[in-house]
């Protein structure tokens, strides 16, 4: 590292950086809160066995996971206003596209973790007349979704990283300017390296996170 490359490090640092924290990380979150609502509302249709809907959001599941993520992107932002439908800025479109896409992943979570919440609990539900929403939501879900977390913890790190994809549909966040940075400086190496960093450093927080609530809730369990 000699002093022109140290000189690129230290000045590209906060410009890419502040679209970290000012754009990556708020497309993560609503992104990710957005798909927790998808993801539970798919999961309790498929669980109740609700036919039609079911099918509905089989659908939707086997789309989502038969495709990749790049290509929703493109074809929500650059091929559905073909079709008329177009989006207010390029932010929106990603977030409902990751939305969408962490929603079919995060359903499958959580549907395999109500599956695994004992029947007779449900029945004792019901036999002190509980209604099925009530049951669902004072005694399936909160089992279900701590069995899921760290699944679904896993699933918003990998959603941090994944969010480097909407530079390509023009979403100025981290890995767009380290793109741009790169075009004036040319040490490709140095800047994908340092983007690398940062987005290494956000993963290691929310493992940290992750972590810090899995041993909170081993000890709620535990009592």
């Amino acid at each position: 590292m000699n002093s022109r490359l140290w000189e690129i490090f230290l000045n590209s640092f906060s410009r890419i950086l502040l679209p970290g924290l000012l754009v990556t990380i708020p497309l993560t979150l609503l992104a990710f809160f957005l798909a927790m609502v998808i993801a539970v509302i798919v999961a309790i249709i498929r669980f109740a066995n609700i036919k039609i809907l079911k099918d509905i959001c089989r659908f939707y599941v086997w789309i989502i996971r038969g495709t990749p993520l790049l290509v929703q992107l493109f074809f929500a932002y650059y091929g559905l206003p073909i079709l008329g439908i177009t989006w207010k800025s390029p932010f929106i479109c990603a977030v409902i596209v990751f939305a969408l896409n962490e929603g079919a992943y995060a359903s499958e979570t959580i549907r395999g973790s109500l599956n695994s919440v004992p029947e007779g609990q449900i029945e004792a539900g019901y036999c002190v007349g509980m209604s099925y929403l009530q049951i669902m939501w004072r005694i399936v879900l909160p089992q279900a979704l701590r069995a899921a977390f760290p699944s679904l913890m896993n699933g918003l790190i990998g959603m941090v990283k994944d969010t480097s994809l909407a530079s390509n549909i023009t979403v100025t966040e981290m890995f767009f300017n380290t793109r741009t940075i790169v075009t004036t400086t040319y040490e490709p190496l140095l800047l994908y390296t340092e983007v690398a960093l940062i987005y290494l450093l956000f993963s290691t927080v929310l493992s940290k996170v992750q972590s810090i609530v899995e041993k909170k809730l081993n000890a709620q369990v535990g009592k």
